[in-house]
């Protein structure tokens, strides 16, 4: 039999406009903190260490240095977030795509309604997967141009100083020294690291852009060359030289380095950064420096060389002088014109000296006559005569000749004698030189008498009766 609406609607639950407890109901109403809270509890207690595995994805470093990251598999995905004090610590730069091992805790996130892991470890799943980041990382560097061998630069020859970044306790520093000793001794700078672990990364990188900062003629001598060695190892053990801050600090040193990591079939991106890699560190030492020894043999071999080469070129040029001198006449024959010359020359000075004398004699003999003392007496008188007659009328024509009869020579005070009245005014200070002195006077127009400065020079009075110039 059925129920009629009004049996059925009398046995459900009636909506009430308030809250009130119902008739069997013994549960108390939970607060959203509190059933938030609780399943926290039930979570963190059930699930408090796992390890999971699944691909990074949109993985970031948040400004206060907590990453955050999402695991994922093909059917689901897990929020996860690693706190700054392990993520200082991780053993890799976690990147999208890489498959790994997160080992943590879960635990809810209140605000948000939704669970996650907070990583303590995070581990590259296996081998294969640490080599799919390290490909990954390579291309990504690659199509940046950081491995172009346009990039690479020559070695130095012979460095004086060189710098090797690796741990100071190893064995790959004692390696390193005792081949450069057995090579080429050279002054060695050691930067000591430690190459692998928590922050072996960050202490290599540092080391090479030391190296490169230190500035020529400082304190600190500048290596011409840097060599980057580890031993050999896993690839976990050389992974500090595959991170990214590594393949850039080596990429852009200014300094020539060669990277010699792991043994002859390890390749780390350290090495594909480099100028040069090396097998192993001994062979990066013997990369560096030559053997002094065959560079001493060499010199020698030089030297002889050097020797035997300006012997040669010494007895070609004998060789060739002896073969032009044949074809230069003999020295007698050459100074053998000359000497007859001489010989003729020496024929003919008795015979012009003869000559010379018997022409003087004979011109002797025509001037004889006339070089009488009375006759040369007569002319010297006449030719006196002559001259005192020339002085005396030079006398007559000297300019201040007519200074004594009371005549005045005027001449511009800058020089010139002045011999018109137009020269007079044009010149303005005038001197006017007397008999017995000169003074200075300056030309004005009109009727007023011109004024006459006293010369320096002392200046007798006037005669008794005799008019001025200017009366």
């Amino acid at each position: 039999m059925q129920n009629s609406p009004s049996n059925r609607d009398r046995n459900e639950p009636q909506a009430a406009l308030l809250a009130d407890s119902q008739r069997g109901d013994n549960a108390q109403p939970l607060s959203v903190s509190e059933i938030s809270n609780a399943l926290k509890r039930e979570v963190e207690n059930r699930f408090g260490h796992v390890r999971v595995r699944g691909e990074i994805s949109g993985f970031k470093r948040a400004a206060s240095g907590h990453c955050y990251l999402g695991l994922k598999d093909d059917r689901a995905v897990l929020d996860g977030i690693v706190w700054k004090g392990q993520a200082a610590r991780l053993a890799f730069e976690p990147e999208d795509g890489i498959e790994v091992i997160a080992t943590g805790k879960l635990t809810t996130y209140p605000g948000r309604s939704k669970y996650q892991i907070v990583i303590e470890r995070l581990e590259v799943a296996g081998e294969g997967a640490l080599m799919q980041l390290l490909e990954k990382r390579r291309k990504a560097l690659a199509a940046e141009g950081l491995f172009a061998e346009e990039r690479k630069r020559a070695l130095p020859y012979l460095p004086k100083t060189i710098g090797v970044v690796t741990s100071p306790t190893g064995a790959v520093i004692r390696d390193i020294l005792h081949r450069l000793a057995d090579r080429m001794p050279s002054h060695v700078m050691l930067w000591p690291v430690i190459v692998q672990g928590d922050g072996a990364a960050e202490q290599i990188a540092a080391a090479v852009r030391g190296f490169g900062a230190l500035g020529p003629g400082g304190p600190v001598v500048r290596p011409e060359l840097l060599i980057v060695a580890r031993g050999g190892g896993s690839i976990e053990d050389l992974w500090a030289f595959n991170e990214e801050i590594v393949a850039r600090a080596v990429a852009d040193s200014p300094i020539p380095v060669i990277s010699a990591v792991g043994h002859e079939t390890d390749t780390t991106l350290c090495d594909f950064a480099a100028d040069v890699r090396a097998p192993t560190p001994s062979a990066a030492a013997e990369i560096a420096v030559p053997v002094r020894a065959d560079l001493l043999a060499a010199l020698m071999q030089a030297a002889l060389r050097s020797g035997r080469a300006i012997r040669r070129l010494r007895e070609r040029l004998d060789e060739r002088l002896v073969g032009l001198s044949r074809l230069l006449p003999k020295p007698e024959n050459l100074f053998e014109p000359q000497r007859q010359r001489v010989d003729e020359s020496a024929g003919r000075l008795p015979r012009a000296l003869d000559n010379l004398l018997v022409r003087a004699r004979s011109d002797y003999r025509r001037f004889e006559d006339r070089l009488q003392p009375a006759i040369l007496k007569r002319r010297a008188e006449a030719s006196g005569q002559s001259l005192a007659a020339l002085a005396r009328l030079l006398s007559q024509l000297h300019p201040n000749r007519p200074l004594e009869r009371g005549y005045a020579r005027v001449d511009a005070r800058t020089g010139g004698t002045v011999t018109s009245a137009q020269a007079a005014r044009k010149a303005s200070a005038l001197k006017l030189h007397f008999a017995d002195g000169a003074v200075d006077a300056r030309v004005e127009d009109g009727d007023k008498a011109p004024y006459v400065k006293k010369s320096r020079s002392k200046r007798a009075a006037p005669k008794a009766g005799q008019p001025g110039l200017f009366d």
